[in-house]
């Protein structure tokens, strides 16, 4: 039997990809008898919780450094716990992810109070170097064990790490290097252990997905991959992410429609529509291309929900490129819509241009769309009254179960409550009749 030793906290900032990698870290250390803390242990979300809450011996903050805002959330938490740690209540403070990554030596020397720094780039090596650190052993027979933080039922599959798309506003590859493709043994190795556990929706992420395989196989593979999973006993929705518009593999769209096992959902991030700030950026597709890979798989995958990401408030966007975005939202309606305010990150190529835009304008150029994509989708929703939409339960809230429909991935899209007039089960499938609806949000009844 293990005996516990030590504890120590894991604080997750920033993205999906980062939460998988905490949570492999945690089965090491969790296998090595070490004591993990959280701050309830029915609690999915502790990952993201303060350092300030429990005492422990080992602090590790998995920082974020995509944007401006995620760099400052990430110094915020680690001062936090350099104030614990000097109060006496944690020994050791550990920071890793793609902030350490990126700024060590300028952290080494500003937050001298950290015990060590590890990067990103080599998530194998810095989980070696972080468990050598607490005095515990790699196990390589614990390849695929994670511990969930999230909900049981579902979890991220991280297929890939690092991105070859020469963006000229982001600072990914600077942070995690070229693509690598996650080897499929390995991919299906980890997913067969998820399943295991219970989970039924993995969703696949990474810097590019469609890019699977380009490195290892000589093309994008992304297909053959997401029919292997679907094989899996146990799985019941696929869900993909973080496609890149430029080089879609348009076999695509048939595993989509095809597989019942695959969500009709795919999350593209189109970033702009205006040809001259899609040149300036960098992203390898013209408006034209885009509208027509949108229209492709509308029309070859009917019923799929589209979900994009936008960047407003790039130096190069002008009030006419403004414009151009907001007609093409109205026109295409997205299922599901995210915007982001353009970030001036150091060593971009974007970095080079004058930011001449004011943050109170791309704050304001960042809610006109907002406000846009909100009229959508309550006109979006409105249509879905009176049907009857197959709904995964994620959680209990007062008087209602929350749950997700195919459309919906679970904390950055729409969700349905249901009213408690039979007893539902988290993690389970039922069939619930809409009544009502607001702007993001529907309200059923189960049948």
């Amino acid at each position: 039997m293990k005996s516990k030793r030590d504890s120590v906290k894991i604080i997750t900032l920033g993205c999906s990809k980062n939460l998988v990698d905490s949570e492999f870290i945690l089965a090491q250390l969790d296998w090595n008898g070490v004591e993990i803390i959280t701050d309830s242990s029915d609690d999915p979300e502790y990952s993201g919780q303060s350092a300030d809450e429990k005492i422990c011996d080992t602090v590790i903050i998995n920082t974020c450094g995509f944007i401006e805002s995620a760099k400052k959330e990430s110094i915020a938490e680690i001062l936090k716990a350099v104030k614990n740690k000097n109060e006496g209540k944690i020994k050791n403070l550990f920071v890793a992810g793609c902030l350490s990554d990126r700024y060590k030596k300028e952290l080494e020397k500003d937050i001298p109070e950290v015990d060590k720094y590890f990067g990103a780039t080599d998530k194998h090596q810095t989980v070696i170097s972080i468990l050598k650190e607490l005095g515990v052993n790699y196990k390589k027979e614990l390849l695929g064990e994670r511990i969930l933080t999230t909900p049981s039922h579902f979890a991220y599959l991280k297929i890939s790490e690092g991105c070859n798309n020469p963006c000229s506003f982001c600072a990914i590859p600077i942070m995690r290097g070229i693509h690598k493709s996650k080897p499929l043994k390995d991919i299906l190795t980890e997913a067969q252990k998820l399943a295991s556990k219970g989970v039924k929706e993995l969703i696949l992420i990474g810097q590019d997905t469609t890019y699977w395989g380009m490195d290892t196989e000589g093309k994008r593979n992304i297909s053959k991959l997401i029919s292997k999973l679907s094989e899996i006993n146990g799985i019941e929705w696929i869900r993909l992410m973080y496609t890149y518009p430029s080089g879609f593999p348009l076999k695509l769209t048939n595993v989509i429609r095809d597989n019942e096992k695959v969500c009709k959902y795919i999350d593209i991030p189109i970033q702009h529509i205006s040809d001259r700030v899609l040149k300036s950026m960098r992203r390898g597709i013209t408006k034209k291309n885009i509208i027509k890979l949108l229209n492709t798989l509308r029309e070859k995958v009917p019923g799929i929900a589209i979900r994009t990401t936008l960047l407003t408030g790039y130096p190069d966007e002008t009030e006419k490129d403004f414009n151009e975005l907001l007609d093409f939202i109205k026109e295409f309606s997205f299922d599901r819509l995210g915007v982001f305010t353009y970030s001036n990150e150091e060593g971009t190529l974007a970095a080079k241009l004058k930011d001449k835009i004011p943050f109170k304008e791309k704050l304001l150029r960042q809610k006109i769309l907002l406000d846009e994509q909100r009229d959508i989708s309550a006109n979006l929703n409105k249509v879905s009254v009176k049907k009857v939409l197959k709904v995964i339960i994620d959680r209990i809230e007062n008087d209602y179960y929350i749950g997700r429909t195919y459309k919906d991935a679970p904390e950055i899209d729409n969700e349905v409550y249901i009213d408690k007039v039979k007893r539902l089960k988290t993690g389970k499938f039922y069939d619930v009749r809409i009544y009502d609806y607001e702007d993001f949000d529907l309200f059923g009844r189960p049948v």
